[in-house]
């Protein structure tokens, strides 16, 4: 790539105009070709991008956290200071792939599971590689997440709603992979063996494509909107969501960019409250799994429902029907009925009979959406016990003896019964 072609490029009023607003409050990190510059750096005025350019920069990457004064960032910083420095961050899902294909339909589904969760105001934007970047504005995050402020919760908060979003989509993906090519084309093209690309007998599609959730740490970079990838030469566009699975790498040649689409310059406040509140329920329902596969065991779900006579309290109290807590309690509820044998019907009429009793019965569009997406998914657990966020915080744990010897609601109704089995022996 010719310098001059470089420059001329950066020249560009609405490429320097996109790349400026995209910088604001970011930490910016200036590519050399094959060097990268000083860090923390900040770009302001948009002569600084031709300047740049003038002096061999080929490429702008910026943090996907924004900070009060990104100047003020450095190698020794305390975590307690990046904190106070922090004024939000985005999420960016990076789709990494060494085939465009594989990547085009790993980014329209996952557009598909975030505007599931109602949001509509997100971007899309070709890496200029073989990849996507999705990105959701930190202005439509909540305030806060289960009583913390939801701009402190970098990275763990992003990796939460990654991981989440890449176990929602997984069985799509494998299905949308094996419509596109049969396992024996994807073998052939990636070079993999059979047992490479299966996990239990079945395709993974995570042996050939990766949501990169490991990337996500502090002060992590992506390349920015209308920058050059130096591996390919191509410019890191934003595109439609309707121009994923028919894009071109030539679309994103220099000479044919055409500079509109911004990349997260939308937004509606509080539109992702949704997909928080699911993904970090879902992260509760993973360490719930994980603390009972500790102490050695499987849980099961019975072939038959257990009857609510051997309900655990916090459950019962639920039934009571609540004025706050609702949202965590249809989560609780849904969870544990799934776990203790009950069919999606008979979930349903009891849900729906449940929030009758509340106070202020939640919206019957948000209960059917979350029964929806309770069906698609594999059975999860409900949180553990000790997570004060989901039951004395909300008033529903009044535990007797058998809660004390007990981890998990789950738990509960067996107990019970193998004690009302041993009494009617006794006698």
């Amino acid at each position: 790539m010719h310098l001059s072609d470089i420059i001329r490029f950066y020249s560009k009023d609405n490429v320097k105009s996109k790349i400026i607003s995209f910088a604001r409050g970011r930490e910016i990190v200036t590519r050399y070709n094959d060097k990268v510059g000083p860090r923390p750096e900040s770009i302001i005025y948009e002569n600084d991008i031709l300047e740049l350019a003038r002096m061999g920069a080929t490429s702008f990457h910026a943090s996907m956290e924004r900070w009060k004064n990104p100047m003020l960032l450095s190698r020794d910083i305390k975590k307690s200071e990046m904190d106070e420095l922090r004024s939000g961050w985005d999420l960016i899902l990076d789709i990494d792939c060494d085939y465009l294909d594989y990547s085009k339909i790993c980014a329209n589904i996952l557009c598909q599971a975030i505007e599931f969760h109602g949001i509509k105001n997100y971007s899309i934007k070709f890496s200029g590689g073989t990849g996507f970047h999705i990105g959701i504005p930190f202005e439509s995050f909540p305030n806060e997440i289960n009583n913390k402020e939801t701009r402190l919760l970098f990275p763990d908060g992003a990796k939460i709603i990654a991981e989440y979003l890449r176990e929602m989509i997984k069985s799509q993906l494998a299905e949308d992979i094996l419509n596109f090519e049969d396992i024996n084309t994807i073998k052939k093209r990636t070079e993999k063996k059979f047992d490479e690309l299966t996990k239990d007998g079945r395709f993974n599609p995570y042996s050939v494509i990766e949501i990169d959730t490991i990337a996500i740490s502090t002060r992590h970079l992506i390349r920015m909107p209308y920058t050059f990838n130096e591996k390919t030469w191509l410019v890191s566009i934003p595109i439609k969501k309707e121009d994923i699975l028919s894009f071109k790498k030539e679309f994103a040649e220099y000479q044919n960019v055409n500079v509109s689409l911004g990349f997260l310059e939308n937004f509606k406040k509080n539109e992702a409250k949704q997909l928080f509140i699911q993904a970090f329920d879902w992260n509760v329902s993973q360490e719930a799994e994980k603390e009972i596969k500790k102490l050695g065991k499987k849980y099961e779900i019975p072939q038959n429902a257990v009857d609510k006579i051997f309900f655990p309290p916090c459950i019962k109290n639920i039934y009571k029907g609540l004025e706050d807590g609702r949202k965590r309690s249809l989560f609780i509820l849904i969870n544990f009925l799934r776990s203790v044998g009950w069919d999606h019907d008979s979930l349903v009429n009891e849900v729906e009979e449940w929030n009758n009793q509340n106070t202020n019965p939640l919206r019957e569009s948000y209960v059917n959406s979350q029964l929806n997406w309770h069906k698609k998914k594999d059975s999860y657990l409900p949180p553990s016990c000790k997570n004060n966020n989901y039951y004395s915080d909300i008033g529903i744990c009044n535990p007797d003896d058998i809660c004390k010897k007990i981890k998990n609601p789950v738990v509960y109704p067996f107990f019970k019964m193998k004690r009302k089995k041993v009494k009617k022996n006794v006698k």
